[in-house]
């Protein structure tokens, strides 16, 4: 039986200084294939909304759909440690909606720690989620559930007094029990800071090389969403122009009869077919 990374094992990575790769997957082949290339933490992200779903932010995400994808991405992946978000207003109205939503991610979703934003504001969530026994990956600088607060997708952290803001954050939800730290569109020096001060890993996306982690939209390292590719995405395949002459080659043998042909086609006794009027026609004065 395959053992499942644990939030032990995510800490050791760091102790050791080995970098911590992670990925989202929203469905079970993406993370079957991210277990296959022992990527040792998955994300199931409400990044869900823009790449699979088509909404324009996360925003609309619901906890239904979360649920949803995170059983998919379960039953893909066996050895992974599986995050799944909680996705906008499920857990910042009171701290009771929090830990039953956190908890239904894990009791019904089967994913084994769960990701929310927010620094300062939301240690006493995070502290009680974590009491319940529920592990938490918290997440700071550009939080997309956030954006229309911000005014749009921007780095975090550039200016001194909001610098000094993000390393409190991240400093109050080491505090609260997080066992990591997700750092987004961070400037580099300001990222490197953090990860110094913190004894829990930080793992960076647009927050530069000195994280103790990065992680990436599956869809954007793939070039498998097409609408844009953010600044800090490094694409390691373009899988939508494959995908697009594929289909373009399907439709053409379609359309000139080559596909399918033999090989994807399977055969029969004629002598079956030479006496079937008869039986049809016996059933249908039968009838």
């Amino acid at each position: 039986m395959v053992r499942r990374v644990t939030t032990r094992d995510i800490a050791g990575m760091k102790a050791k200084g080995e970098r911590i790769p992670m990925v989202t997957a929203y469905d079970y082949p993406t993370a079957k294939l991210a277990d296959q290339a022992k990527i040792p933490m998955v994300l199931v992200g409400d990044s869900l909304g823009m790449v699979v779903l088509g909404y324009d932010s996360t925003i609309p995400v619901t906890m239904e759909e979360m649920l949803h994808h995170c059983k998919a991405v379960g039953r893909g992946a066996q050895r992974a440690m599986i995050v799944g978000d909680l996705p906008f207003m499920s857990y910042q109205v009171e701290t009771s909606q929090a830990i039953h939503n956190a908890g239904r991610l894990l009791q019904e979703g089967g994913v084994q720690a769960v990701k929310l934003e927010g620094g300062v504001v939301m240690a006493e969530t995070v502290c009680k989620i974590v009491e319940c026994g529920i592990p938490v990956m918290g997440h700071i600088g550009l939080t997309p559930q956030s954006v229309n607060r911000f005014g749009g997708y921007r780095v975090r952290g550039k200016e001194r007094e909001e610098a000094a803001q993000l390393i409190r954050d991240a400093e109050s939800l080491e505090k609260a029990g997080a066992f990591a730290v997700v750092l987004e569109l961070v400037p580099t020096p300001l990222a490197e800071t953090i990860t110094r001060r913190l004894s829990i890993p930080t793992i960076g996306i647009g927050a530069g090389p000195q994280c103790d982690g990065q992680v990436q939209v599956l869809h954007d390292m793939l070039g498998l969403f097409t609408d844009f590719v953010p600044k800090h995405a490094r694409q390691y395949a373009r899988l939508a122009e494959l995908i697009t002459d594929a289909l373009r080659q399907y439709v053409e043998e379609v359309k000139e009869g080559s596909f399918p042909s033999e090989k994807e086609s399977f055969e029969m006794d004629q002598e079956i077919l030479e006496g079937i009027d008869e039986v049809l026609e016996r059933s249908l004065n039968q009838s």
